[in-house]
């Protein structure tokens, strides 16, 4: 007989998991400003460099939709449901990752990283909008204080000098975190239909194909010029800041829900103050370490949902 204790556990576990994946995934992510930064020290443009990150990165979602196909029963989806999933993953991992990397060309990674974390107030909204979700006290208590946090750590940034056109930079990253809001509150009915892995390789696989008919378009896919240390950044965003994560997020949407996990994520911007300022050397004073604290408690205050 199972214990009602065992029971119990068993869901706060589960959610618990879900946070940690997401948590990591976040640190993943956090490493993705620095790297496009770095790469931007050499003669690369924003969709070569994205291709080069989607194409290195594809054999891997190849492949484990390959096993998976193997393991598991065939995928049952209608023609809308296909072309529904294939959209998301176009939202997702090519609009919103292109509009990203353009805005770094104009901000730093720091300022990019606040910027970006305005879409779960997104991901909220859509969900209230589209799903008639509830957002509970608890969200809007830990929203308030990620924000702020965030909004006193970053808020010298604004002025720092560090970047070029700081008003047209921040206007492509924050539209980049709306359009990945629309794709995160997607996700959660097409996860559940198709699964977090299939559903990541899938989604990529769509992106990526669109990725490259931009280049071609652009550029004539003219890859094979660039300095030998563009592709290995782009290798190691591949890895390290795409197939890793996205698999991570994916199934931390399936045991947390979207609206949590956009809030969990808020951590990455502090992830992000340490790797710029130890690669990018960027500055970090006393009130980016306040606001590091509101983000933590904020995104601890979350985890009291799995205590319930």
């Amino acid at each position: 007989m199972i214990s009602s204790a065992t029971t119990t556990s068993t869901p706060r576990i589960r959610y618990w998991i879900g946070a940690l994946l997401v948590f990591l995934a976040a640190f993943c992510f956090a490493m993705k400003g620095v790297l496009i930064k770095l790469a931007y020290q050499y003669p690369v443009d924003s969709i070569s460099l994205l291709t080069l990150r989607m194409v290195f990165a594809l054999p891997f979602y190849v492949g484990i939709a390959l096993n998976l196909n193997r393991k598991l029963p065939p995928v049952s989806l209608s023609m809308r449901n296909w072309v529904i999933l294939a959209l998301l993953g176009i939202t997702g991992y090519y609009i919103a990752s292109f509009l990203n990397f353009v805005g770094l060309v104009y901000v730093t990674a720091s300022l990019e990283r606040i910027l970006l974390f305005v879409y779960p107030t997104f991901v909220l909204l859509l969900g209230v909008l589209f799903y008639r979700r509830k957002v509970s006290r608890l969200q809007l208590l830990a929203l308030l204080l990620t924000y702020s946090g965030i909004a006193v750590a970053f808020a010298p940034n604004i002025h720092s000098g560090q970047q070029n056109n700081v008003f047209l930079g921040a206007f492509w990253v924050v539209l980049s975190g709306l359009v990945y809001a629309v794709y995160l509150v997607g996700s959660d009915s097409m996860i559940a239909k198709v699964g977090s892995k299939r559903y990541t390789c899938y989604a990529m696989m769509a992106a990526t194909a669109v990725t490259v008919l931009h280049c071609a378009v652009v550029n004539g896919l003219a890859l094979f010029h660039f300095p030998a240390q563009v592709y290995l950044l782009a290798l190691i965003m591949a890895v390290f800041v795409t197939v890793i994560p996205t698999f991570m997020i994916a199934e931390g949407i399936r045991r947390v829900g979207s609206g949590n996990t956009s809030i969990i994520a808020s951590i990455g911007p502090i992830f992000t103050i340490v790797l710029a300022t130890t690669f990018l050397h960027e500055t970090i004073s006393v009130s980016q370490f306040v606001g590091t604290l509101f983000v933590l408690l904020g995104v601890f205050l979350i985890g009291w949902k799995g205590k319930k």
